[in-house]
């Protein structure tokens, strides 16, 4: 069990929840005032998505420095973790007729272009998607291909940054311990397992052990599952002796029927933390454990 938890409070993602949620936060003014919120409540690390103003999402870099300047400017101390994963979704033609991409629906962008946004803002991590996968029930896919991934892991290093590797099933932790013995990702590596996304692994016990015995010597992790079951997992992560992560982005409700915001999720995995016996970091024990740097 680990007794010294790091909360990460995934702030608003880009999903299609804007109309689910009548206070999802949208605009960097409302995302940085979430995030702020969200750290004081006891989230050592924020994980960051922007959207436009009407919620659709997006990878504009003035919008993410906005929301970085924002928290920053604050003076709440708090790990920026930015998303790097856009720019890699790629929605295929109907059955009869694969090769008829949905061009109008992907955004498949250089793996450079994917970093604008860290090296404009020098976050102490940002995301690495380590694989590919049907995403839901229609022809939208997360593309993340080898070679991809070794350009994106050699930029993040080259910036600085850390790598938060998010896999989503076993093959994806496989494609990323091949990156940590080709000196792509630096040791100890950061995992976040991302569990109960269609068709991933499943947010269970099962799948989120069998994840944490196959990491690499040294590394450090969080898990989350989506909906219902992310609470649940929140114990589970700190049973088997990883961190958790909660937020908007992966549930939208604190019970049922009822509504959250990222202060009441991440309150709610604290208390959860607290009652097992365990402890909450706080953000310079979040850096002392993942081996993180300030880069501003």
């Amino acid at each position: 069990m680990n007794t010294d938890v790091v909360i990460t409070c995934a702030v608003t993602g880009s999903g299609a929840t804007q109309d689910k949620h009548p206070d999802l936060p949208k605009t960097p003014k409302q995302i940085a005032e979430s995030a702020i919120a969200a750290a004081k409540a006891g989230a050592a690390v924020v994980h960051l998505h922007v959207r436009e103003d009407d919620g659709t999402p997006c990878r504009d870099p003035a919008k993410f420095k906005e929301v970085c300047d924002r928290i920053r400017d604050d003076g709440t101390d708090v790990v920026i973790n930015l998303t790097a994963g856009m720019g890699g979704d790629l929605t295929m033609g109907p059955a009869d007729k694969p090769g008829e991409i949905l061009w109008n629906e992907s955004d498949m962008a250089p793996w450079s272009e994917r970093l604008d946004h860290v090296r404009e803002c020098l976050p102490e991590i940002c995301t690495l998607d380590c694989g590919t996968m049907s995403f839901g029930n229609g022809d939208l896919l997360m593309v993340n291909t080898p070679s991809m991934l070794r350009a994106l892991a050699a930029g993040m290093k080259e910036i600085g940054v850390k790598p938060e590797v998010e896999v989503f099933d076993t093959g994806h932790l496989w494609m990323a311990k091949q990156l940590v013995e080709e000196g792509l990702l630096d040791k100890p590596p950061l995992f976040q397992f991302c569990l109960g996304i269609p068709y991933g692994a499943e947010a269970n016990t099962v799948a989120m052990k069998a994840m944490k015995d196959q990491l690499p010597e040294g590394a450090n992790w969080s898990g989350f599952g989506i909906s219902r079951m992310q609470m649940p997992m929140v114990a589970q992560a700190v049973l088997l002796g990883g961190n958790c992560r909660v937020g908007l982005e992966d549930n939208l409700y604190l019970e049922r029927g009822v509504f959250a915001s990222n202060a009441d999720l991440v309150s709610k995995a604290r208390n959860i933390i607290e009652l097992m016996g365990a402890n909450v970091a706080d953000a310079e024990g979040a850096r002392k454990k993942f081996g993180l740097k300030k880069l501003v």
